[in-house]
């Protein structure tokens, strides 16, 4: 028996259009659109619509998380891809120094510790 998790917009839960990314980080959608392809950030289509959309938790203050991008090279190496990776980063994890997910832990600082975990899983 397998613990069915929840659908990702679901387990992500804030989500942003690529239009109020652009708005957030006061840049044009076409640079936005380049941090999606470049892997800056990843984005998935949700909703009825399937519009394409980042998690909000990828973003503080200043801006696009620095930490991910590299987190989401290990993710990948590790032979992920961007729905699984965007399902691990969001799953609770109970053993993460930060009470939540690894976003969250990201979020918290401890970038060392979540992609040390991520570089486990690939082996």
């Amino acid at each position: 028996m397998t613990d069915a998790l929840p659908d990702l917009e679901t387990l992500v839960g804030q989500w942003l259009t690529v239009p109020d990314l652009a708005e957030r980080l006061e840049l044009p959608m076409s640079t936005v659109r380049r941090l999606i392809d470049d892997r800056e950030v990843l984005a998935a289509r949700i909703g009825e619509r399937k519009v394409v959309a980042v998690p909000e938790k990828f973003l503080d203050n200043e801006g696009v998380l620095p930490a991910l991008k590299g987190t989401f090279t290990v993710l990948a190496d590790g032979g992920m891809n961007d729905t699984e990776i965007l399902t691990w980063l969001f799953t609770p994890d109970a053993s993460l120094p930060v009470e939540g997910a690894p976003i969250d832990s990201l979020r918290g600082g401890f970038k060392t510790e979540v992609r040390r975990r991520a570089m486990e899983l690939a082996f």
